[in-house]
């Protein structure tokens, strides 16, 4: 014998009555709560490659630095010397191999003997450096000479052949004027 469905009514009065359970919240996220601890593990036990970031142009040079990034320490087991893995622009990567003994012992005088027994190339897109290179300041054009001044170094030049007196001019400016 069937049983007949309940009315619209009736439906409303059952689902009143009944308690339902709440859907259950999902599980957080473990990398949230696990960020600090390794943190505070990775402060204890040692620096990755993030703390030769800041510090790579000294590190390796500018030259290298331009064209390489530290992306991975991976630490060796049971106290031994642990890898590094470079990224570096293509062409260079040739350039890097055949200095990867200096690179390594730069590294360890850095992080400490013994840290970093191989490095590990990979070749891809570098990003630039965030801050720039000290680059060598041409001099600018030096102020202007008091009248007394200019008119001794004109003197000065007087017996110079006519095609050296502009060149001999601009020189003792340039003199004169860092000496003052």
């Amino acid at each position: 014998m069937r049983r007949p469905l309940p009315t619209d009514a009736e439906v409303r009065e059952i689902l009143s009555r009944r308690r339902t359970r709440p859907a259950p919240r999902p599980a957080p996220k473990a990398g949230r709560h696990l960020q600090k601890l390794v943190k505070g593990l990775d402060e204890t036990f040692g620096r990755g490659a993030g703390a030769l970031e800041p510090r790579w142009r000294e590190i390796v040079g500018d030259q290298l630095a331009r064209v390489t990034r530290p992306q991975k320490l991976t630490k060796g087991r049971g106290g031994a010397g642990g890898v590094l893995e470079l990224r570096v622009a293509g062409p260079a990567a040739l350039l890097v191999q055949h200095q990867s003994a200096e690179i390594l012992s730069r590294v360890n005088l850095f992080l400490g003997a013994g840290s970093v027994d191989k490095l590990r190339i990979a070749q891809g897109p570098v990003k630039p450096l965030t801050e720039t290179a000290a680059k060598p300041r041409r001099p600018g054009k030096p102020p202007p000479l008091p009248a007394q001044t200019e008119a001794e170094l004109a003197r000065a030049v007087e017996p110079a052949p006519e095609g050296l007196k502009a060149a001999l001019k601009k020189l003792g400016r340039a003199v004169l004027g860092r000496a003052e």
